[in-house]
């Protein structure tokens, strides 16, 4: 073996080996410290009232898109053989994949408004931190990579539920095993390494407010607020 295939393997081994665990491990240990001594900062600090009709433009449909898209891989990581069933009709198989892409380009489309308001707006940029500008880019660049497989290596929800499922069980065991992943094309490869920093990277962000869920919320009755236009003061009415 070459010094070229040798220095390969080892660089494979750490990002499909050890960055999935050191990536876990920084997900839950970071999350549960800021909890522990932030747990205001649990929101999603929403600039929703800066600027609200391209917040609606961009939200919406990146929201629907990347939870159904996060929706699929979950299901193929559960019952992959079932899709792999599911995928034995060309025409199914077209039909999931054509609905997979639109999802995609949803969310990417949604995103990239977001982007593009936080740039346009004054007030909405200065609210915007470092982290909040790193955390856009890795989002950019998971879903850009992920409509380039699903448009140009095909069959996503196939080879997900075939190769990538297998190698994230075998992590899930502590018997990782790459050899998954070693005829995967680099877009496919990039897609899961920004996947895992994703991970890591989680707990310095906002994304945490998708771990607070507000229950409260679910049988509290509807409140109706009123601004006083003379007082300049805000009655919440029950």
């Amino acid at each position: 073996m070459n010094l070229s295939a040798e220095a390969f393997r080892y660089l494979d081994q750490f990002l499909f080996i050890a960055l999935p665990y050191l990536a876990f491990a920084i997900f839950f240990i970071g999350t549960i410290q800021r909890y522990r001594m932030q747990s205001f900062t649990y929101s999603s600090l929403s600039s929703q009232l800066l600027e609200n009709k391209q917040h609606f433009w961009g939200m919406v449909p990146f929201h629907y898109g990347i939870l159904v898209i996060l929706a699929g891989h979950v299901v193929a990581f559960l019952i992959p053989r079932a899709v792999l069933a599911w995928n034995g009709k060309p025409l199914r198989l077209y039909i999931l994949e054509v609905a997979a892409l639109i999802c995609g380009m949803l969310a990417l489309v949604g995103l990239v408004m977001a982007v593009v308001r936080r740039i346009r707006h004054p007030r909405i940029r200065i609210v915007t931190t470092v982290p909040d500008w790193i955390l856009l880019a890795m989002l950019l660049f998971q879903i850009a990579t992920g409509v380039l497989v699903a448009i140009f290596v095909g069959w996503g929800s196939s080879w997900f539920a075939a190769a990538a499922t297998p190698y994230l069980r075998s992590l899930l065991v502590f018997s990782p095993d790459i050899n998954y992943l070693a005829e995967m094309p680099w877009v496919v490869r990039l897609h899961i390494i920004n996947a895992f920093l994703l991970i890591a990277f989680f707990p310095f962000t906002r994304l945490v407010h998708v771990l607070v869920v507000p229950n409260m919320y679910l049988w509290r009755k509807p409140q109706v607020v009123r601004w006083n236009w003379n007082r300049h003061t805000v009655r919440r009415v029950d």
